[in-house]
């Protein structure tokens, strides 16, 4: 063979092409997610996937995530589908981590969420649900809670959601009926229910009472009025009692104050003036300096006149005389809180059937932050005015003044005969709107001369999170489960809820003080409901002695009357005779109509599914919901736990914020920023919905929007790419077993990642952190594999020989990745991982399989930090080879040969120790010692090293396309490199 060789004319080239082993797969590069997953769903479906994943669990450890039961009243939103996607990447990584992770689905289908939407189609029909018979009526929103938990169970499955939504729970389920029921009567038998009178707040567009849970906090303009109460008594004893020099009761001193006191007006501040009528004390605070101030320049039109004389805080006193435009004012005399103890007012609208004697309370809650530094307490309209009221009803009777709250305003929201001169008045409408109460009652202020001042304020204030209206504080007789209550042990219902918050998890750790608070401070609990739709609240009282019925033969038989045929069987014509039999008689007790909280029902479904079911567990694992749960499921879980078991049911407690628009606003239809996950799923497909959950830090608030999601459908492309190259390679595949002692260090290095990655990961499934798998995961095959390791690989797995035990390391180990990689995605992207492992030709589902094995023994720490130093100068050498590129000084890395000087020693020696040439895919480079080349390339964050580019010297391989000297050297083929010759000679000799 002569030393020049003639190029061969293009007709007689040969194409090596059909000789490289390049990637093969049917696995596309476009997903198709939208019209492909419906096909996975129907083929788990096919192949009863979760049946087989319990048979496949049977004698393994339980872990059980209990799911906090969505309302069946309408289509999932954003926020619910984030909720659904979350507590499925807990079950299935639970499930591959090697444990029994069964879900089992659930729905709240009693309450007003539904009850409202059954009353609405019936006024939209012209019909009046309270002539229905109740019966009836219940029968109509068990249809359509029936209708729309199949509706939302169908979304569910379409996010990728595996559970058993063939048998789900319900609420509504007669057994379930029966569980709540028998719970409920547990707190009678223990006797922590009773029935009480207190301020509620009351929806007056539901006609029922509200929990702090189903209300919500919204701006709203109220009315404000500064009011004076007149002076009507003041004890002189308690005024000498605390003078500096205290003279004979009689003095001129004495005579002097009690004179100025009785001429005086105390001065309150509200912005609820509709509750005046129901006004029976002023509240003080006991810490606070009060004055007595004498207006002494005033407009004459003024309400506020000059001479007037008023008690204020001092430190208020400037404010509240701005308020009621007083031109100049002066301080007369101190009045001290022990003197205010003593004192007597009389009601602004005295002698208009508001006769009574109004007493000073003292008050914790009572401060000078704003206001006048006294409360107008109404023990009907207010949770606090009702407790001080309380408080002081003994010595308040003990002084034969009476302590009966009033009942001023009924469930229509109207005043009761028991508000003379405004009975009738609405303070909210049935549309929730306000009334003409507020209107009527200032001008009554202003005829009576008890008005000085009034205004408006924007404020926070609640309404229903149901009809957006806003509601009012009530004092109606309710049903309440006590906090404080000894059960026996020496413990209460709240020390024993306090006690399994500090044994419980919390992710994040935020959690327990936010429930904590909660607990420590809420009032008895109220579950109560005006309502047809529920479980009711079966209980009987004696009608002479006021006594609950405590008989466990009577609650047996409710409890069995309800599994047969549901709750209606108490509202059925006979209930009461029939529930009670022969040992009572029906005539001597009130059968209670009305519905439990619906939060009792959930807060019960432990005990109904949880306790219930041989496939689950009591306690639960994990609950996980929307940090609204706090004061929701979490909590009234909680309680009902405590209260009849003595412990939370859940171990951990896993919250997650809100969803909110791409600018960060919250969603809204009107400012048409909403997103919805059935738009998404259309669009994109649910794994691309999954990975943005799974990349989210869904413990604070969320954003999603258009360019959200492209960025996440970009990063999907990226990471399918690598497991489309990753099949692609497998198609050469031949099963050789992995060797990991004899592999090439590149290889070992992979596996070494592969030992950190497999306890990072199961460690964050443990953790529940699914961002950290996500972005972890993701960072590893975009970065690590695709730009590094299969870059620098594809040149032995496409061109080397057969034989080449170089090649057939890579093919295991990229084997071994894939296994990997594709079953810790699985739990997040369980289409994509399902269609990827199938690819492989694997016949049983990728959800079937535990996280690969990895053996720990892969890890070598001392090879990795050695090649954390190859990489530094690599991506010098990157970085010049890019630049060439730019300029166009050479279209492929191929065709250069770096020359790159290392001017640390040991540096040099581990770049020298690799086929650095590989590592940076050039055709040739040339190690050199010595301190950088300033005219060379350089990175600042790698000191010490530089690279200049020339241009490879030899010829190109028509195979591999690097670029040699020795291309030709054998005769055979020469228009070939050695290697390519050689891995040339034994394709053709096996084609032959």
């Amino acid at each position: 063979m002569s030393d020049v060789q003639t190029t061969p004319k293009e007709d007689e080239a040969r194409d090596y092409s059909a000789t490289l082993y390049l990637p093969k797969t049917e696995f596309p590069m476009r997903a198709g997610l939208p019209k492909r997953e419906p096909g996975w769903i129907a083929k788990w479906a096919d192949e009863q996937l979760y049946e087989t994943l319990r048979a496949d669990s049977r004698g393994r450890e339980k872990f059980i995530l209990h799911d906090g039961p969505p309302y069946a009243n309408g289509h999932i939103h954003i926020g619910t589908a984030l909720n659904k996607i979350l507590k499925d990447f807990v079950v299935r990584s639970h499930q591959m981590l090697g444990y029994d992770a069964n879900y089992v689905p659930g729905w709240d289908c009693h309450g007003l969420p539904i009850e409202w939407k059954v009353e609405e189609n019936f006024r939209a029909q012209g019909r009046n649900k309270d002539a229905i018979p109740i019966n009836e009526f219940r029968r109509e929103c068990r249809e359509f809670a029936t209708h729309w938990l199949g509706v939302q169970s169908g979304e569910f499955q379409r996010l990728g959601v595996i559970g058993d939504f063939k048998d789900p729970y319900l609420t509504m389920s007669f057994l379930a009926e029966a569980q709540i029921a028998r719970e409920l009567m547990k707190f009678a038998v223990s006797e922590q229910l009773y029935r009480g009178s207190k301020p509620v707040m009351w929806s007056v567009v539901e006609r029922t009472a509200l929990a702090e849970a189903e209300v919500e906090y919204h701006d709203y303009q109220s009315d404000t009025v500064l009011v004076a109460f007149p002076v009507a008594n003041v004890n002189t004893q308690a005024i000498n009692a605390v003078r500096d020099n205290p003279s004979e009761p009689g003095s001129p001193e004495d005579d002097a104050i009690v004179t100025d006191l009785l001429e005086a007006r105390i001065v309150i501040w509200t912005t609820t003036p509709w509750t005046l009528p129901g006004n029976r004390a002023i509240a003080y605070g006991p810490g606070i300096s009060y004055g007595l101030y004498e207006v002494t320049e005033a407009p004459a039109e003024n309400w506020a006149k000059p001479g007037e004389l008023f008690v204020v805080a001092d430190s208020l006193a400037e404010q509240v005389f701005k308020e009621a435009r007083v031109d100049a004012y002066r301080r007369r005399d101190d009045v001290p809180a022990a003197v205010l103890a003593g004192v007597t007012a009389r009601h602004p609208l005295h002698g208009k059937g508001y006769d009574f004697a109004v007493p000073l309370l003292a008050g914790d809650h009572v401060t000078d932050d704003a206001g006048t530094g006294f409360v107008h307490t109404a023990p009907g309209h207010g949770v606090e005015d009702f407790e001080v009221w309380m408080d002081n009803k003994r010595a308040l009777e003990a002084a034969e003044i009476d302590a009966t709250i009033p009942y001023t305003v009924g469930a229509d929201g109207r005043y009761t005969r028991e508000a003379p001169g405004f009975e009738g008045l609405a303070v909210i409408t049935d549309e929730g709107k306000k009334g003409d109460a507020n209107k009527t009652v200032i001008d009554a202020l202003v005829a009576a001369g008890a008005l000085i001042g009034r205004g408006r304020l924007k404020h926070q204030y609640p309404h229903s999170w149901r009809s957006k209206k806003p509601v009012i504080f009530r004092n109606t007789p309710q049903w309440f489960i006590a906090m404080d209550t000894d059960l026996g042990d020496g413990s209460t219902l709240r020390t024993r809820s306090l006690k399994a918050i500090g044994d419980t998890q919390f992710v994040p750790a935020t959690g327990r003080n936010r429930l904590h608070g909660m607990i420590e401070h809420r009032p008895d609990w109220v579950v109560s409901r005006q309502r047809a739709w529920g479980v009711p609240i079966t209980v009987f009282v004696h009608k002479e002695t006021g006594d609950v019925l405590i008989d466990e033969v009577v609650n047996e038989r409710i409890a069995a009357a309800f599994e047969a045929e549901g709750a209606d069987a108490w509202f059925a014509e006979g209930a009461a005779e029939r529930f009670l039999g022969a040992e009572h008689d029906a005539a001597d007790y009130e059968k209670v109509d009305d519905i439990l909280d619906v939060w009792f029902d959930s807060g019960s479904t432990h005990a109904f599914c949880l306790a219930k079911r041989p496939d689950l567990k009591w306690p639960a694992d994990v609950y996980l919901e929307g940090s609204d749960q706090h004061r929701g499921w979490f909590h009234s879980s909680l309680l009902e736990s405590c209260g009849t078991r003595g412990r939370a049911p859940y171990d951990t407690v896993i919250t997650h914020g809100f969803t909110m628009a791409e600018d960060g606003r919250k969603m809204s239809k009107s400012l048409g920023n909403t997103v919805a996950p059935q738009d998404i799923i259309d669009q994109f497909g649910a794994d691309i919905l999954r990975l943005w959950v799974a990349s989210q830090d869904y413990t604070d608030d969320q954003r999603i929007g258009p360019e959200i999601l492209k960025g996440v459908a970009d990063a999907y492309r990226k990471l399918r790419n690598s497991i489309r190259w990753m099949l692609g390679t497998l198609a050469h595949d031949e099963g050789e077993p992995l060797d990991a002692a004899t592999a090439p260090e590149l290889e070992r290095l992979m596996l070494h990642r592969l030992a950190e990655l497999d306890v990072e990961v199961r460690e964050a499934y443990r953790k529940f952190d699914y961002g950290h798998v996500a972005h972890t995961l993701m960072t590893f095959a975009n970065v690590e594999l695709s730009a590094f390791y299969f870059d620098i690989r594809k040149d032995a797995l496409y061109c080397d020989a057969p034989s080449s035990e170089r090649r057939k390391a890579a093919l295991a180990v990229v084997r071994t990745l894939f296994d990997a990689l594709v079953g810790w995605l699985a739990p997040l992207l369980p289409f994509t991982m399902e269609e990827a492992w199938e690819s492989r030709g694997h016949t049983r589902s990728i959800h079937r399989e535990p996280f690969a094995a990895i053996d720990p023994a892969w890890r070598d720490d001392a090879l990795a930090e050695r090649w954390e130093r190859v990489k530094k100068v690599r991506r010098v050498v990157t970085g010049a080879l890019e630049v060439e590129r730019r300029d166009k000084r050479i279209r492929s890395s191929l065709e250069a040969h770096p020359v790159v000087r290392i001017a640390d020693d040991s540096l040099r020696a581990a770049v020298e120790a690799v086929h650095f040439d590989d590592v940076v895919i050039t055709s040739a480079v040339t190690i050199e010692a010595g301190a950088p080349d300033e005219s060379a390339f350089t990175l600042p964050e790698v000191p010490g090293v530089s690279v200049r580019i020339g241009k490879a010297e030899g010829k190109r391989c028509a195979r591999s396309w690097k670029v040699s000297p020795d291309v030709g050297t054998d005769p055979r083929y020469p228009d070939l490199s050695p290697r390519d010759a050689a891995a040339m000679a034994e394709i053709d000799a096996g084609a032959a």
